[in-house]
């Protein structure tokens, strides 16, 4: 089911024309740009593995809960290729958005959390609640975070070569982070390498 729902993502474009969330971009140089992000709701799964692993793991995860594994047992309309398992639904479909967010334990290489960003429309009294007791919503508050978009593979080389890149560079504009750095991606792994749209981003003070 799920080879069938990206080769229809693959058919449709790319994420990049479904939902994000909202931002303003208050600078921007060929490496990386600072945005300040607007408060949104995500779902999210704590995974383990290798780094390769954990992306599978956390989306069929996530995956289930939007296309009917929740307590909610309205309908809404779609306005994304989310395709229903072959099973009794359980509760609403959620449309699918983007990115996905991968932020890697900074203990553990091992572990990580996925987040699924939520539709605009929802707040946290009206998402439907998850039955999979794996997976937790919550609202990110407004942040301003740096991010350095790129293309690629989504292997962990390219990931921590981008991470280096983006770190040196606020380093060297006097720029000061705070937390850890979080892989988003926007693109079905059908794509092509070259044509998917990644991003490395931290937030900075």
């Amino acid at each position: 089911m799920l080879r069938i729902f990206f080769l229809l993502l693959l058919l449709k474009g790319t994420l990049m024309a479904i939902e994000e969330p909202k931002y303003t971009v208050i600078q921007k140089n060929d490496t990386f740009e600072i945005r300040e992000y607007a408060p949104f709701l995500v779902a999210q799964t704590e995974v383990t593995g290798s780094f390769d692993e954990m992306g599978g793991k956390a989306f069929r995860i996530l995956f289930n809960y939007i296309s009917g594994e929740n307590q909610q047992r309205s309908n809404i309309k779609m306005t994304a290729p989310v395709i229903q398992e072959n099973k009794k639904v359980e509760g609403q479909k959620i449309q699918m958005t983007a990115p996905v967010i991968q932020d890697i334990d900074a203990t553990n290489p091992n572990r990580a959390l996925y987040s699924f960003v939520m539709p605009e429309e929802f707040t946290l009294e009206t998402l439907p609640k998850p039955l999979d007791k794996r997976i937790t919503v919550k609202e990110i508050p407004a942040k301003r975070v740096a991010v350095r978009v790129f293309s690629g593979s989504w292997s962990k080389k390219n990931f921590k070569d981008n991470e280096a890149v983006l770190l040196n560079a606020l380093k060297a504009a006097h720029i000061k982070t705070k937390g850890k750095t979080s892989f988003a991606r926007y693109n079905s792994p059908f794509s092509l390498w070259f044509m998917r749209r990644n991003e490395v981003m931290i937030e900075v003070k």
